[in-house]
């Protein structure tokens, strides 16, 4: 199976988005974060996952019998990198990006079913801008953003810190004028 495949999958993609940050999680707890997805399923991806080797085996332990084992994410496998990016047929963009849509309504309706959910206390966002844009004004812009985001993503989980999930999504909404007006 190969990467968009693995990661293009709505449960697996939310497996992914749980371990992220340093986490070392059992399956057990993965199926307590996604409360929404059967546990067979959560088995069964993180199985498929590991088999693959976006999942690791952190750590094993005997519980009642049985093995426990504490899966960390492999962030190096968990891309999709320039070459495959480039390599997918418009088809595939369109069912990834599906995928990733559809991964993210789940975790916000998850979000939205919790009994203390409150979107303007927890200063949930979801706008869209229009914005006007050069090449090179976008490839500015996607760098301020990886300055200002890259560094968070290295913060652990603490007593004063919410783990918030942060979908950029980028792509020309029409056509370039074929004789752009001044201005």
């Amino acid at each position: 199976m190969n990467i968009l495949e693995l990661l293009g999958h709505p449960v697996r993609l939310r497996i992914v988005h749980a371990m992220r940050g340093g986490r070392t999680l059992t399956t057990a707890q993965l199926c307590a974060r996604l409360t929404d997805v059967s546990k067979a399923m959560v088995y069964r991806h993180v199985d498929l996952l590991a088999t693959s080797g976006i999942l690791e085996v952190a750590e094993e332990r005997r519980v009642r019998g049985a093995v426990e084992r504490h899966y960390r994410l492999r962030q190096d496998r968990a891309v999709i990198d320039l070459d495959t990016a480039k390599s997918l047929s418009p088809d595939d963009h369109r069912r990834g990006f599906a995928n990733a849509l559809a991964a993210l309504v789940a975790e916000f309706n998850a979000y939205l079913d919790r009994e203390n959910a409150d979107p303007v206390t927890d200063l949930v966002g979801y706008r869209q801008h229009a914005i006007w844009l050069s090449r090179d004004e976008l490839n500015a812009m996607i760098s301020e953003l990886r300055a200002a985001i890259v560094p968070r993503l290295a913060n652990p989980p603490t007593s004063d810190r919410t783990r918030y999930l942060l979908s950029p999504i980028f792509f020309p909404s029409e056509e370039p004028p074929a004789d752009p007006e001044p201005g």
